[in-house]
């Protein structure tokens, strides 16, 4: 897969704008971290002076000792607060990352909300945001490495300048590598996202599948796939872990190879007297300083290559986006009451007439879809789109309520436009239950409701209508029984007949179906259809289905063939008049 490119210099500094107050209060303490040790660098130095005689006008040992405690105290007590400020900076830029993303994906046409697997979904929302924040949290420390190198370097050459560029010589190589290892750094990462994204994707399409792995009896080629999977994602890890341990064991022994040479070259210096004890001390107590603030600074220039992958990765999910989405500023509500939710739209007038015109989609490099689809489902009506399989009907819905993007035509209520369906068709104006209905791991009562506080009543009607009132009876906890991950303890036709209820709770205008009495028997979906007559007869039904009893009781049928309205009318006429409808009607096309 091709990641964009992102212009993360650009995503970091909006990052930091999002709390600037405490980032700056992050930058300042992190900064004073790293010059604090300065401080005990001239201890060091003035005491060996004072024990060899190189200085006379020293404190004394206990003064210097107090000066130490004293140091020690005041650096864990701005550690203590700077990690504080740190975690709560940290949660909300994490937080307003996983907070866009998820609006996003929200945003988008509803059957063309993510093109990457859940499971690639869930490592991008996890792993990606971290790998972000993380890199993110390291800019406070550049710029206390820059401060602090500052002033180490002034000090070691005001002592000797020579020894100064000899010592520091081997950190300036490091510092080339990491940057000329940048771009194998970031193939590495990118590789070793793509395959734990893998990993996480078979993990969870297999513990979906298992019903049907174990008919098939494929237990054995599903392990020996996972197992591929995890030997690819083993060679690519330790690609790019070898790597970074590598750069890290190159920084970090570059003190043993400084204090090496100063050894080395300082001897002769040394029994000159123009290098004293104590300018030993503090050449090898900065170069472990030194040596850190290289350390991170080559880390740093990886992270920021691993950062730019995971940015772009996040951005990716996105879809056609501006990557600054991904940074947008927003309210995130930790603190304070609670918003309500501002989910129902106004309420035009009650629906009167719905129009389809000229409405055409494709599925992106295909030629499937519909085309050029025009009809009317005027209000309480009980309208049926039916045809052979692949002929457009479930499209036709999905284009209509906006879960994908029209390319051509146009949807119009009561006459007026609706410039964005997938906003407008909602509860109360309208609701919709998909071919294959979801369910989430919750209690039915939590599955029907989603959020919401209807009264009892108008539950209980609502299950009753749907047919699934002796089926809640017979349940454990009744309403309150947990359904398990995706209704996976309801059996195909209580998961329909359930999300039909809670269809019927919103009480919208505009019943949307998408062939819902498919996992029904004869005399449950009759007894649907006969409840939706007698007690909603006022409300408008637009249904997908290829069933009798649904096209016995339509108004007008709408029969789709190659994407396209081969024939609109009732029952009688259509057999009279459509090839395509009798076709359907006796059996002898597909349904």
């Amino acid at each position: 897969m091709t990641l964009p490119r992102v212009r993360t210099a650009r995503l970091g500094w909006g990052l930091i704008r999002f709390r600037k107050g405490r980032y700056a209060i992050n930058a300042l303490i992190w900064a004073s971290m790293w010059l604090m040790p300065v401080i005990p660098a001239v201890i060091t130095r003035t005491f060996f002076d004072a024990a060899t005689g190189d200085r006379t006008d020293a404190p004394t040992v206990p003064m210097l000792i107090a000066l130490v405690v004293a140091y020690a105290i005041g650096r864990i007590s701005v550690m203590i607060f700077g990690m504080w400020n740190d975690a709560h900076l940290m949660f909300r830029i994490s937080t307003l990352l996983r907070r866009n993303m998820l609006e996003r994906i929200f945003d988008l046409p509803g059957a063309q909300a993510m093109k990457e697997s859940p499971g690639d979904a869930i490592s991008r929302f996890r792993d990606d945001v971290d790998e972000n924040v993380e890199s993110f949290a390291w800019t406070v420390d550049m710029l206390g490495i820059v401060l602090f190198s500052t002033v180490a370097v002034w000090m070691l050459v005001s002592i000797n300048a020579l020894f100064t560029l000899a010592v520091f010589g081997p950190t300036v190589v490091v510092v080339w590598i990491a940057a000329v290892s940048r771009q194998r750094i970031k193939r590495y990462r990118e590789a070793a996202r793509e395959a734990t994204g893998k990993i996480t994707e078979a993990l969870g399409e297999t513990f979906g599948s298992v019903q049907a792995v174990k008919v098939a009896g494929t237990e054995r080629s599903m392990v020996a796939h996972f197992r591929r999977l995890n030997d690819h994602r083993r060679t690519v890890a330790v690609k790019d872990k070898v790597l970074t341990s590598a750069l890290e064991s190159l920084f970090w022994n570059t003190i043993s190879i400084g204090t090496g040479i100063i050894l080395i070259i300082a001897a002769s210096a040394m029994r000159a007297g123009t290098f004293t004890v104590g300018d030993f001390a503090l050449f090898v107590y900065f170069l472990g300083f030194v040596t850190d603030a290289v350390f991170f600074l080559g880390l740093f220039i990886a992270r920021y290559q691993q950062a730019s992958v995971s940015f772009a990765r996040m951005v990716t999910l996105m879809g056609d986006v501006d990557p600054t989405e991904l940074v947008r500023h927003r309210d995130l509500h930790l603190t304070g009451e609670l918003p309500e939710p501002d989910v129902v739209p106004p309420h035009l007038a009650p629906l009167e007439m719905l129009s389809v015109r000229g409405l055409t989609f494709h599925y992106p490099g295909s030629s499937d879809g519909i085309d050029d689809v025009t009809f009317d489902v005027p209000a309480g009506s009980f309208t049926v789109i039916t045809g052979r399989v692949g002929s457009g009907k479930t499209t036709l819905l999905r284009a209509i309520l906006g879960l994908v993007g029209s390319e051509v035509g146009t949807v119009s209520w009561n006459g007026e436009v609706v410039d964005d369906p997938a906003t407008f068709f909602i509860p109360p104006r309208s609701a919709y239950t998909p071919q294959v209905p979801k369910l989430f791991s919750m209690s039915l009562l939590e599955n029907l409701l989603m959020g919401r506080h209807d009264p009892g009543d108008h539950v209980a009607e609502a299950v009753a209508a749907a047919v699934m009132t002796p089926d809640v009876a017979e349940m454990p906890q009744g309403l309150d029984t947990m359904v398990g991950p995706m209704g996976v303890r309801l059996s195909g036709g209580q998961i329909q007949r359930s999300a039909t209820a809670r269809m019927f709770v919103r009480r919208p205008d505009l019943l949307v179906f998408d062939d819902v009495s498919s996992a029904l028997d004869v005399e449950t979906e009759r007894i649907l259809w006969e409840r939706l007559f007698r007690d909603r007869s006022e409300v408008t039904s637009l249904v997908v289905s290829h069933r009798h009893p649904a096209l016995q009781r339509a108004d007008q049928i709408v029969v789709m063939a190659e994407g396209r309205v081969a024939a609109v009318g009732r029952l009688d006429d259509l057999m009279k008049t459509s090839p395509e409808f009798r076709a359907l009607w006796e059996g002898n096309g597909d349904g």
